[in-house]
């Protein structure tokens, strides 16, 4: 590509919309991983089928189905989706984010993974304003190697070599990278159609190796993920995840369908008020691949697993003080779960699913009762009858507003992960079998913002603001001020 096909020489330019081309970048990789793991496909249709029933049921209140699934609308809910990338070094990742900043994805939130026995933490790239989420919610969970947790030398040295020789962004998409930036962030339509075609070769699978059979074989021994961050010529999308109303149905349809399913859902329980995140997967398939011969050019085929296909179900966002209890239920949750081991270990994953269950009893599971506890994020509006009223001019609580009917809470979407169900989900994908098993945590977000190049935004901040801002706007609309 020559600098003259990316260079804008308009006058007057007529600028992409930034969440436009987002939604051109996710149907892009769509399109791409359908064509590289069909089953994906066959995923999208099922849970496609079960919203579409779900949505159409007469039986169901529109306002109690907006409160069970959020305030989306069907196009939003039909291009949902989430993907995940691993990345290697801290140059992939800090020119990662300069690639989805031109999309409208932000870093948001740190996770870390070490606490699940993994050696990486992770980022969610998203939007972050609630108009941006409405056009398209896009996210891609993002993990970086951490190599200092790496306790074998040889193996932490191998890996690095490799790292070191692998260059997973093009020349051409480097240029697009200067040009947008130049231009304030933004592309025309010609300029961003070849951003797109750039960035997508960033994600896709490449058959042939970075590394020979015998280093990728030390490296899977050391750890299975490892081996996958480190030995291919590309950042491959290892999975990408449709939302659905109902991740029950789309398991046992899954099932039915003949797909190797995860044995449990990770996350909360199945709840009436449902809460953060549900996931589930089928199980990664074998792809084959080839790995060059040392001291010659012939290839050896060979085979690799850890892409498969994951599907959500979102409930409300909480604040600090329902995630807090969250993760205090789940703790006792998993210790009663590992007192209940045999001799020969492990837990079966209904007697899991139980025992969760049964703790989970303890987290109110009523819209109302959430948000007058301060466990969810709510946005406010007014409502037909409030708009209509004559209130006298002063200040109004918020409860005396929802209990009169004067305006009305909806819960958050839960726009973020969770790191342990993340971290289960990909346990599950590299053939790990057995109980939860206890990890010394060694965060370090302070390493990973140096890495990025940027400060990481805190989610709780960015759910505040779009709870707060629609308080101001219903006390806008009525003349009154709302104390919270």
């Amino acid at each position: 590509m020559t600098p003259s096909a990316i260079d804008n020489h308009s006058a007057n330019p007529v600028w992409v919309d930034r969440n436009a081309l987002r939604t051109d970048f996710t149907l892009a990789m769509s399109k791409m991983y359908k064509a590289e793991v069909p089953l994906y496909g066959d995923l999208v249709e099922i849970v496609s089928k079960i919203n579409t029933d779900l949505m159409q049921q007469s039986s169901l209140d529109p306002k109690v189905l907006s409160l069970r699934y959020g305030d989306e609308q069907s196009t939003r809910l039909d291009i949902e989706r989430h993907g995940a990338i691993r990345l290697g070094t801290p140059h992939e990742l800090s020119t990662i984010r300069r690639l989805f900043a031109l999309i409208g994805l932000y870093p948001v939130g740190y996770y870390d993974l070490s606490a699940a026995g993994l050696p990486m933490h992770a980022t969610c790239f998203r939007p972050r304003t609630a108009a941006s989420l409405l056009v398209n919610p896009f996210r891609v969970f993002t993990s970086v190697l951490r190599p200092e947790l790496l306790e074998d030398r040889a193996t932490k040295d191998l890996a690095l070599e490799l790292l070191s020789r692998r260059t997973i962004f093009s020349d051409q998409l480097m240029r697009l990278l200067d040009v947008g930036e130049i231009q304030g962030g933004r592309f025309t339509q010609e300029q961003g159609r070849q951003f797109i075609a750039e960035a997508i070769k960033t994600f896709g699978w490449q058959s042939t190796a970075a590394a020979t059979h015998n280093e990728y074989s030390h490296l899977r021994s050391e750890h299975p993920i490892l081996a996958d961050i480190a030995c291919f010529r590309t950042s491959h999308i290892n999975h990408l995840t449709p939302r659905t109303l109902d991740i029950i149905a789309a398991q046992d349809q899954m099932k039915a369908a003949g797909m190797q399913v995860k044995d449990r859902i990770e996350g909360p329980p199945a709840r009436a008020c449902p809460i953060l995140l549900r996931q589930t997967s089928f199980l990664a398939i074998e792809e084959p691949i080839r790995f060059t011969v040392e001291g010659g050019s012939s290839l050896l085929g060979g085979s690799h697993k850890a892409r498969f296909g994951e599907i959500e179900e979102r409930g409300a966002a909480v604040t600090p003080k329902g995630r807090r209890l969250y993760d205090e239920l789940l703790e006792n949750a998993m210790n009663q779960a590992r007192s209940l081991e045999g001799e020969g270990g492990g837990i079966s994953p209904d007697a899991i699913n139980e025992v969760v269950s049964q703790v989970f009893q303890a987290y109110p599971d009523d819209w109302d009762e959430l948000r007058r506890h301060g466990l969810i994020f709510c946005t406010y509006r007014c409502t037909t009858k409030g708009l209509n009223s004559r209130l006298a001019l002063g200040k109004y609580s918020l409860e005396t507003l929802v209990c009169l009917g004067i305006v009305e809470a909806r819960p958050i979407t839960y726009e973020d992960f969770l790191p342990l169900s993340a971290a289960g989900i990909f346990q599950s994908n590299l053939g790990s079998k057995g109980s939860p098993k206890e990890h010394v945590a060694r965060p370090d977000e302070r390493g990973m913002e140096e890495a990025l190049g940027a400060a990481l935004e805190d989610s709780d901040e960015l759910y505040t603001k779009m709870q707060s801002d629609s308080i101001i706007e219903c006390g806008s609309a009525l003349s009154i001020s709302i104390e919270v």
